[in-house]
């Protein structure tokens, strides 16, 4: 099975704008470290990785647990993060501090059926509005990641995570209130249906959000997949 867009060509690297791969999560649910958990044959890691440099992005990985660091060092660069255990906010941090593009992409590993086109529609949009926080929506609801963080809202979520504020769209929300704005949500169906964003095996965009939490995620993933290439 092909990965997410593979058989594209990657983009020109985008200015101004970094990735990151959020692998920090305790997998306590699947029973193993989800980054290195195989799906379609490769390390979710991987596919994640893989999304962000399809959309044209320097891809490293954020928030890893250290027991885990050396085997995602294989991979990509692995930014330190001096409060790891307190989720994927401290994570966030972490990679907003650690470069100096105005722009950083945050995606979950546990997402390896987004498309790498709704990341460089949502990088693009972030640019043209100069919103501080931009995030998708499916169905009417805001979806936390992907999310492109303008390097502005740094202290706001810095001071969220000193306050144990740890849910990250509730700061997401905090920071870019603290920015005089609210967060940017684009839906995804508008853009499935007017073909600005298209997925690689055809998925509806309902099926890009896919959290692969248990076994059965990931079967139902394959499954998905697989029914589109057979």
């Amino acid at each position: 099975m092909k990965p997410a867009g593979r058989g594209a060509c990657a983009r020109q690297l985008e200015p101004g704008a970094a990735g990151f791969v959020l692998a920090g999560g305790q997998s306590s649910r699947m029973g193993q470290d989800k980054a290195l958990l195989l799906f379609a044959g490769r390390p979710l890691v991987a596919h994640a990785l893989s999304i962000l440099t399809q959309a044209g992005l320097p891809a490293s990985i954020a928030g890893a647990r250290p027991s885990a660091r050396t085997a995602l060092e294989a991979f990509a660069p692995v930014v330190e993060d001096p409060e790891s255990g307190l989720g994927p906010l401290a994570g966030i941090c972490a990679a907003l501090a650690s470069t100096s593009a105005r722009y950083a992409v945050f995606l979950p590993v546990d997402l390896p059926l987004l498309p790498p086109a709704l990341i460089g529609f949502l990088l693009h949009h972030a640019r043209i509005t100069g919103q501080a926080v931009t995030v998708p929506a499916v169905a009417g609801f805001n979806q936390t990641f992907p999310a492109v963080l303008d390097g502005a809202v740094l202290p706001a979520l810095k001071a969220a995570l000193d306050a144990r504020n740890g849910r990250c769209l509730s700061a997401f929300q905090a920071a870019a209130a603290s920015l005089g704005q609210a967060i940017d949500s684009v839906a995804v169906e508008l853009l499935a249906q007017s073909g600005q964003v298209t997925h690689p095996l055809g998925l509806p965009p309902v099926r890009w959000f896919l959290n692969l939490n248990s076994p059965g995620d990931v079967e139902q993933a394959e499954a998905f997949a697989w029914s589109r290439i057979a």
